[in-house]
């Protein structure tokens, strides 16, 4: 028997598959448009050596191809206001996943970045990560595990974005225009564009240099780390290193509760 909360989500993601399939006839056009500004854009970051290729296109398949894309997922377009801010911002929180890899808690801190941790509070309570996978894993270049989509193939997101914070927090930027992203760190994913961030963010389980273009939100617990750090030792699903993670990680309940 399904329950009304089990209910309630799937409608919610009924709802969100049916906006989707009315943006993809948009995003294909915004694609064409953009194909020829993303590759002179990627034309320059590769010079000298860079490796972050910037998801303009609006498509995270087309980057998601290339080791060093950075953590990038498409849905740009937006339908949905950003939740209306119902968290203590001089509070801490903690976001915590129990997942089929194992439990990983995230640190908040409210005062840093206060838009993150709203929406993030306001998806959990609603079970929006419930049931989704972790869909890409990238072991060279940049070492992340990114989750957070409902989809599943790196296109999803909850129909509004939410401003970049914090983005000094590790701090100045290197002669090569990047920071250190520490292991331990979770981050939120985002198209390449200021203030793209919707419900997709990356775990960090090994030191990783990306431009500060990132909001650096939380820092796991060591346990957390450790999971994340063994599903990046099974590697990646066909033996790449950028994609679908051999050992499959779903959230089966994700939480955000003030510490």
């Amino acid at each position: 028997m399904v329950s009304s909360d089990q209910r309630r989500r799937q409608l919610a993601r009924e709802k969100f598959e049916r906006q989707q399939q009315r943006r993809e006839q948009a995003r294909r056009k915004a694609k064409v448009r953009n194909s020829a500004i993303a590759a002179a854009v990627a034309v320059v970051l590769c010079a000298g050596g860079g490796v972050y290729a910037m998801g303009l296109t609006g498509d995270e398949k087309d980057d998601a191809a290339s080791p060093g894309a950075s953590p990038s997922p498409s849905a740009s377009e937006t339908s949905n206001p950003e939740p209306a801010m119902a968290i203590d911002q001089k509070a801490k929180y903690s976001f915590s996943i129990a997942t089929s890899a194992g439990d990983i808690k995230i640190a908040m801190d409210a005062a840093k970045t206060p838009h993150t941790v709203n929406s993030f509070k306001s998806l959990a309570d609603k079970g929006y990560f419930d049931g989704t996978k972790c869909h890409r894993l990238t072991t060279e270049n940049i070492f992340v595990l990114q989750c957070g989509d409902p989809k599943g193939d790196g296109t999803g997101g909850p129909g509004y974005t939410i401003p970049d914070e914090n983005l000094d927090a590790l701090g100045k930027a290197a002669a090569d225009g990047t920071v250190t992203f520490p292991a331990g760190t979770v981050a939120m994913a985002n198209t390449g564009q200021p203030g793209s961030g919707g419900s997709q963010f990356f775990l960090v389980y090994k030191d990783t240099k990306l431009p500060p273009a990132y909001t650096p939100f939380g820092t796991m617990d060591d346990k957390g780390l450790k999971a994340v750090k063994d599903v990046a030792k099974a590697g990646v699903e066909g033996g790449g290193a950028d994609g679908p993670p051999k050992k499959a990680v779903t959230v089966e309940k994700a939480t955000v509760t003030k510490v």
